[in-house]
């Protein structure tokens, strides 16, 4: 029960936000995932539970990496040039992480997402 009103309220809350405030949204959960999945690293489900947060941040950060390379983008080509090196550098460090798990490699995938995340809820 309490996971369907949860869902009802995500989904109500997902509806009435604009873009940008979503997309911090979702960063910070993201980041929260990696957060979690670092400062329990010695936890028996680990493995997955790195899993699911590395691959939750690699497809929202795919989702971006297409809505930035659409044509007809608004955003200035500066910006899309360094969020898609941004995003480069996101899968590389994803794919190190993965072939050879450290939690302290989490740390600047999680800075980032918090950090885009702040700075989307400050426009």
């Amino acid at each position: 029960m309490r996971n369907n009103t949860l869902r009802a309220y995500q989904t109500v809350e997902n509806a009435t936000m604009s873009d940008r405030q979503l997309e911090a949204v979702i960063l910070g959960r993201s980041a929260t995932r990696m957060q979690s999945g670092q400062s329990n690293w010695d936890c028996e489900a680990r493995n997955e539970m790195l899993d699911e947060a590395l691959r939750y941040n690699q497809r929202l950060w795919t989702l971006f990496q297409t809505e930035l390379m659409q044509a007809g983008n608004p955003m200035p080509e500066e910006i899309k040039r360094n969020l898609l090196s941004l995003s480069a550098f996101v899968d590389k460090r994803t794919f190190e992480i993965l072939s050879e798990p450290d939690p302290q490699k989490l740390s600047i995938l999680i800075e980032i997402n918090r950090n885009i995340a702040a700075g989307l809820n400050t426009h």
